[in-house]
């Protein structure tokens, strides 16, 4: 972790990278916590006949302002600045988060959670761009790597102790998000403003107008959103509803859903162990997307046709591991296809893709779902999709090539 990159007379360490790795997972737990949450929330919003769908798409209501605001990312970073952003989103997520724990009316808290992803979209904006001003490659690939290991593990724990805030009050599961004021003033006592970054703001698209010289690739930009938009739809599909599953098979109880999830919930790691291996012997980009929808896939038919918690486990196994493939290998194809100097919208365009599929999966699921329909049988109609979208991947994606010029 020696790597760093000088900042005037400050050098990013130790204290710089733990702080943006831990505020990292903060956007994180506006889903995982929320997983065995969501049975209890329906529950207790039953007199609402919208419940079964306002309800999933609420926890994901975070991913729609993500998806807006992910396109002036630059333009926030570049007007405010990193370190002042990232202070005022992060003290607002401990509010916004934590604001449903206090609210009775379901579209008070749906209102909330739009409020949440806007804090979330300036945290991911700004913890990514300090990592471009921070370190050197060699810095930050050791920090995305420690990010990489540190996020399915703290996701385990929170899954752990989530379901028990679960069972003990319908909305306990909301004060997690106080977790943002001790890391709020972590922040406020080991990150400084760097000074501009000709990474960051290569990164970010700020002032490619300027500079371009090619026109906008239009066809590759949309060609990455489509793909990175079908991607997250089928992989927030099990983190929004798995716990409905849970119930369909006999655990009701949400403590131990949160406990069962947690182990099988580590084998994320091994679908980015898998990314690595599959890249190291040379597998192109169509074989890994085929291969991350493929398990999804698999994994979701798995659940939806279990009839014990053993089965729901097995399947969880699979979709857990293509989850760890997919959002490498998504940022990876498109990095790799896009130019340079349109990287920044290209990606921006890719976040808003990726979150926005994050919003409308529980609305497509409730509808595959239907009146009085399973929840089991709607995981089973998206993993068939799932499986035949790896196979039109394979079968109709061109092999890999550089970016156009």
């Amino acid at each position: 972790m020696a790597s760093t990159a000088a900042q005037g007379s400050r050098k990013a360490g130790i204290p710089q990278g733990l702080t943006v790795v831990i505020a990292a997972f903060l956007p994180i737990i506006a889903i995982v916590a929320m997983f065995p949450a969501v049975p209890a929330l329906i529950g207790h919003f039953a007199d609402d006949p919208t419940a079964q769908t306002k309800v999933p798409s609420m926890v994901t209501a975070p991913g729609l302002t993500i998806a807006i605001v992910a396109l002036f990312a630059g333009i926030l970073v570049d007007k405010f600045g990193r370190r002042k952003l990232l202070l005022v989103s992060t003290f607002f997520y401990g509010i916004f988060g934590s604001a449903p724990f206090f609210l009775e009316s379901i579209d008070s808290i749906y209102a909330s959670r739009l409020l949440l992803g806007l804090s979330e979209a300036a945290l991911l904006t700004t913890l990514n761009t300090l990592i471009a001003d921070y370190w050197d490659e060699n810095g930050r690939r050791n920090w995305l790597t420690v990010q990489g290991i540190a996020g399915p593990a703290l996701s385990s724990i929170v899954l752990y102790f989530a379901g028990s805030l679960v069972a003990w009050q319908w909305n306990g599961i909301f004060l997690i998000y106080l977790v943002g004021f001790p890391i709020f003033f972590a922040m406020l006592l080991f990150l400084h403003e760097p000074e501009n970054s000709t990474a960051a703001r290569a990164m970010l698209g700020i002032g490619e107008e300027e500079r371009a010289s090619t026109a906008f690739p239009w066809p590759t930009v949309l060609t990455i959103g489509g793909l990175t938009l079908f991607s997250s739809m089928i992989y927030y599909v099990f983190i929004v509803n798995g716990g409905i599953v849970w119930q369909e098979v006999g655990v009701t109880n949400p403590a131990d859903i949160g406990k069962m999830t947690s182990l099988p919930s580590l084998f994320i790691v091994a679908g980015a162990i898998l990314f690595w291996l599959l890249g190291k012997y040379g597998v192109q980009t169509r074989g890994q997307v085929a291969v991350f929808l493929l398990a999804l896939g698999s994994g979701l038919a798995v659940m939806g046709m279990a009839t014990s918690p053993s089965g729901v486990i097995g399947g969880m196994v699979l979709q857990q591991t293509g989850a760890g493939m997919a959002v490498p290998v998504l940022i990876a194809w498109a990095q790799k296809r896009l130019p340079t100097e349109h990287r920044g919208r290209g990606m921006g365009v890719w976040t808003s893709a990726f979150f926005l599929g994050q919003f409308v999966s529980p609305l497509i699921i409730s509808l595959m779902r239907g009146d009085g329909g399973t929840m089991q049988s709607a995981f089973i109609t998206a993993g068939v999709i799932s499986v035949a979208g790896a196979v039109a991947v394979y079968f109709l994606m061109k092999d890999d090539r550089p970016a156009e010029a």
